[in-house]
């Protein structure tokens, strides 16, 4: 006995038919459920047992919650939760090693108070190893962090403090080569660039010299751990 079409209903003969998803078809009936294009064994897709082409084949998708007050409290409790365990496995590894610690406010703040005194202690040794631990930083300055210069920012080194001793007369001098930017701060200081010549150097005391700069021809005092002898 022939059995009938899925689609039409009618009597489908051995010669047209197709025999898919637990179903007989008409060659011709074996269309998409939703545009109607006539499908074959390859190119066909089925859901709950109807053929659909690739572009109308339903896709699957997550069903949003209702914010009832019953997933609310289960939410809450939940993240309650996650801080407690989360502080007990601080507690547990705290002193043991490294650990992934969330990016808190505090957090921020204690890692930006270590990064300063890292960086001031390299500088110290940057110091001592450029200058033969001759300069120190100042106690003043110690909660000041070291920065590389760059052509827009000057003055990121911490200064010594500067003698009140009016500046000697310039000529017969040492040479010395900038080694950082300097802009002056006082109308006696002379501003500087990374690798500019200063000539005519004399020294003031341990932390100030006075000279002339080649580049600009100006004058006047300047930092002594900012410049190197030639």
């Amino acid at each position: 006995m022939n059995p009938q079409c899925s689609r039409c209903n009618k009597i489908v003969y051995p010669t047209e038919k197709v025999n898919c998803l637990d179903k007989y078809w008409h060659k011709g009936c074996f269309s998409c459920e939703v545009c109607k294009m006539t499908l074959n064994m390859k190119n066909y897709k089925g859901f709950d047992k109807k053929p659909y082409c690739s572009q109308h084949y339903p896709k699957t998708s997550f069903t949003s919650v209702a914010d009832t007050p019953e997933n609310l409290r289960l939410m809450q409790q939940s993240k309650v939760q996650s801080q407690v365990l989360y502080k007990e496995e601080f507690e547990k590894n705290k002193g043991k090693g490294f650990s992934v610690v969330a990016d808190t406010p505090e957090m921020q703040r204690i890692k930006k108070a270590q990064d300063q005194i890292s960086n001031i202690k390299y500088h110290e040794e940057f110091e001592k190893s450029r200058m033969g631990g001759e300069a120190q930083p100042s106690d003043n300055n110690a909660g000041k962090a070291y920065q590389p210069s760059s052509p827009q920012s000057y003055n990121y080194e911490p200064q010594p403090p500067r003698s009140a001793a009016p500046p000697p007369a310039s000529g017969g001098g040492k040479r010395y080569r900038a080694v950082y930017d300097y802009v002056a701060a006082d109308e006696d200081e002379v501003s500087f660039a990374d690798g500019d010549m200063i000539l005519d150097v004399q020294q003031i005391d341990e932390g100030w010299m006075f000279g002339r700069v080649e580049r600009t021809g100006q004058q006047g005092m300047l930092p002594a751990n900012y410049v190197e002898a030639i």
